[in-house]
This record gives C-alpha cells, structure tokens and sequence, in this order.
C-alpha cells in the first residue's frame, strides 16, 4: 500500500494543499524519490509521462525554499524548472503555483513564441520559482533580464524529449551558470542521446530511483493493432472511432492531413480540434480550451501531442498514422491511462504498413495481434461504445468561436493540477506550442460546409460519401516519417 505525503516528511503546509486536491497517497515515483530529495540529495529519477514526476520534484522544491524563507530579488529567481515544451511548461507551473501560494512564493512560465515583456516583469517583480524553456531563458540571460546565481533547486524535466529537439547545449550553459552548491534533479523517460552526459556533469552523488520506465507497461493502457483492407475502409474505422461520447485523441503523421482530417469529422457531425505546429498561439489556446472543454471530444494532432500535453480522461488515442519509431508511439500512447485511469490504444494499419508496424510494436515491447476489421466489427464498436449525439457543423462552428466552461482539466495528480493563476499575474502564459517549432504561425479556416440535422451512427450511412466523410485522400499510407511537417 502506498504511503501518505505526511508520512514521507512533506510539510504540513503541502499536505493541506494536497488534501484540498484529493491527494492524500503518494504514486510510487514520488514515494521513492521525495525521502531523499526532501532531505536535500541530488537525484535522477526514471520513469514515464504521466507517472506522477510533476509532483515528485514540486513537492521538495517549494518545500525548500519555503524552509529557507527571504525573499528573492529583482532578476534573480531561487528555483528552476527546466522543460522541453511550452505546453509543458504551462502545465508544471499549474502543479507548482498552489503549492508555492502556500508559502506566499511566486511562480512564472518563460518561452518563447510570445512577446518576452510581460516575462521580463515578472522577473524584475521578483520570481521565486520560474518554469523555463532553454531557448527563451537564455536569450534573457544574455540581455541580463536573470541571472541564476541564486537557484538553490534545479530540475531538469523530460531529458531526454530536450535532447531529442536539440536542446541539450544550452542546458549545459544554463545548468554551468546555476550554483555547484544547488540541489539538482533530473527526470528522464531514457538516458540516451547525451543524458547519462548531464547526470555525470551536474548531479553529485545522485541517488537513482527507476519507476515505470518508457517500454514498461501500463496495466490499465489496452493496445489495439487493427488491419484495414485498404484506404477506404481505413476512412471509415478512423470516423467510428472518432464517434464515441468520451475524449479521443487522433494522430497523424502531418499538419496538413490533421487539419484535414479535423475539418472533414466537423462536417461529419463530430467537433473536433487540430493540434500542430502550423496554428498560432491563439489558435493553439482555443483549440486545448475547447479539447478540455464539454463541446469538442476529438483533438487530431501529429507529434506535437505526443508529450507535454496533459488532459484529463482520454478515453482512447488512435494512431491514424502509425508513427516511424516505437519512442514516438509510446508517447502518444502515453497520452491515455495517465495517473491510474484506464485506457486503449489503437493503431489503424494499412496493407502495406503491416511488417513495418510489426517491428514497431517489437521495439515498444509491446505484445498483440492483430484484427483484421471494418467500421461494423465488434471489436470497433466495443472501444466506440455510445455514440454521441450528431451535431450540425453549423453548431460546431457556433461551438469553436464560443467555447464554453471546461471538462475534466481539473487537477489531478503529478500532471496538470491546481488553479490557473494566470489571471493578473505577470510571465505567465497557457497552452503553448512546442518552442522547438520556430515561427510557423497560419491560420486555419474553418468549414462553412453545407449541414445536416441527420442522426449520426458509428458506421458510414448508405455509402454516403462527400461533406459528411472523410476523402480517402485524407489518410496517409506512407511508411516515412516527415519530422520537417509535424
């Protein structure tokens, strides 16, 4: 049985927060970790999106400098974050603020994409504890905005993901510029691509805790490998998978076939949001909003999704696309059964895909065999269970540019959780798009296609093709990756 926060030396004025948040028993990554980083140790703790690391590294560093009292000055913060994603970095800080507010400390978010000014208030306001990424935080340290010589805890988060975008440099150059006597975390999925380098260089003495790592298995996550006879078909079990009542998330390998593929499920009676590196922050804000909201239960994404994004109670992700390697299919799988929920996974294969996919599924460990299946089989029907109502796209355009109070992103553990306090606050900003996508800003047109008020069902209706259907041209079946068009 897991053990209380209480019971593993978190200070009481944590623990009140907790318990607010109906967090009373610790996930075994922060159960393993917070006794030696409370006591002050360096760490590295291994394991998985959505095994609670948030809150395993939230928890002693407020309570460090909660201990420590004083107040921070001008431009020079006492705790760091560092973090592959904005969307990420947005998230951490919501886990961290009503924690810190308990100490009467401050928090703020620093990336880039957005205008730098209301950052650069917030840290001549005097930030306590400050949630960056690499690129952004470096270009304030060379204008002297911040200096990191009074950082007393930094934490390296998805190490790995940072090395994997090519970040891995100017964390070195940040992590030189914080002080040797500091605490120093590190949480990472792997310790490839240069990591092993970072804990080496950085952590003393760290103490090593491995839960959950990036091939192990989720008890509660269902895998699903389903051969389609060809394109048609395909277009067909992707709209029944999309039709069900519950929060589904689609990925696609391109930018251009997830928006296509949101716009046709809307004109197929089927809200749905697109997620990739071609939408502006605003366009990103809105489409999170209405995914996290009651009105919209599809998001189609590419890689973008994979991690750094956290949304409470997705049911089921569905790789439209099978991606090109078993890392990127076990974070976008990561996206469901997060923190103890359940979920299913489901990989739609073409003819030609199938060996390829196979070696895929071998590298992630996984083990399941595939059905062959059409949009009426059992099996589809089962992960669609009730069908939501039909909604006239002429609605879901009414829906899109008037999103209403949000579903399900409340807080939950070790991801996400804790009121936005974006509200008035200088340096923060919500739902960003990946720092690593350098200045791709569009805007994506909505459908004004002709409607329908016709009851929708979970399988094409009389071979109906056209406004209320996905093309077949809408789904790739090309076996390469396009990382440029993510």
């Amino acid at each position: 049985m897991s053990s209380s926060f209480a019971e593993l030396g978190v200070p009481i004025q944590l623990t009140d927060v907790l318990e607010r948040e109906g967090k009373s028993k610790a996930f075994p990554i922060q159960e393993d970790t917070l006794p030696d980083t409370l006591a002050g140790r360096d760490v590295l703790g291994r394991g998985k999106t959505g095994s609670g690391k948030t809150l395993a590294f939230a928890l002693p560093m407020v309570a460090r400098l909660g201990r420590s009292g004083g107040k921070s000055r001008p431009g020079h913060p006492r705790a760091l974050v560092l973090a592959p994603t904005r969307e990420l970095a947005t998230q951490i800080d919501a886990v961290i603020a009503p924690l810190a507010k308990a100490y009467g400390l401050t928090t703020a978010t620093i990336f880039g994409g957005v205008s730098q000014q209301r950052q650069e208030r917030a840290l001549r306001a005097g930030v306590d504890i400050v949630v960056a990424c690499p690129g952004r935080l470096e270009d304030l340290m060379k204008q002297r905005h911040v200096t990191l010589d009074a950082v007393e805890i930094t934490v390296l988060d998805e190490a790995d993901h940072m090395a994997d975008l090519g970040f891995l440099p100017g964390v070195t150059r940040i992590m030189e510029a914080t002080p040797k006597r500091g605490q120093r975390l590190l949480f990472s999925a792997t310790l490839d691509n240069g990591v092993d380098k970072l804990v080496r260089r950085f952590l003393d003495a760290p103490i090593t805790h491995s839960v959950d790592e990036v091939d192990s298995h989720v008890e509660a996550m269902t895998h699903h490998v389903f051969h389609v006879s060809g394109v048609d078909a395909k277009r067909q079990v992707v709209q029944a998978l999309a039709s069900g009542t519950g929060r589904r998330i689609l990925f696609m390998r391109t930018k251009h076939q997830a928006k296509k593929l949101a716009k046709q499920l809307n004109e197929a009676g089927i809200p749905s949001v697109d997620l990739h590196g071609n939408l502006s922050q605003g366009q990103r804000d809105r489409n999170l909003a209405l995914f996290q909201g009651d009105s919209h239960r599809v998001l189609v994404a590419t890689d973008v999704a994979a991690r750094g994004v956290h949304v409470d109670n997705v049911e089921l992700v569905v790789h439209v696309d099978p991606p090109a390697e078993h890392k990127a299919y076990l974070h976008r799988s990561g996206r469901t059964a997060r923190a103890g929920s359940a979920g299913d996974v489901v990989t739609v294969v073409l003819p030609e895909q199938r060996r390829e996919t196979e070696q895929l599924m071998k590298r992630a460990n996984i083990q399941v065999r595939p059905q062959a299946v059409s949009a009426d089989s059992s099996q589809v029907k089962s992960l669609v269970g009730e069908v939501a109502a039909y909604v006239r796209p002429a609605e879901v355009a009414i829906r899109t540019s008037n999103p209403g109070p949000r579903r399900g992103a409340g807080p939950r553990q070790g991801q996400g959780q804790g009121q936005r306090r974006g509200q008035g606050r200088a340096g923060q900003e919500r739902h960003s798009r990946p720092e690593g996508e350098h200045g791709q800003h569009s805007s994506a047109p909505r459908s004004s296609a002709p409607r329908s008020s016709a009851p929708r069902s979970a399988s094409p209706r009389n071979g109906r093709t056209g406004n209320g259907y996905a093309s077949a041209a809408s789904f790739s079946s090309s076996g390469t990756s396009n990382r440029r068009s993510r």
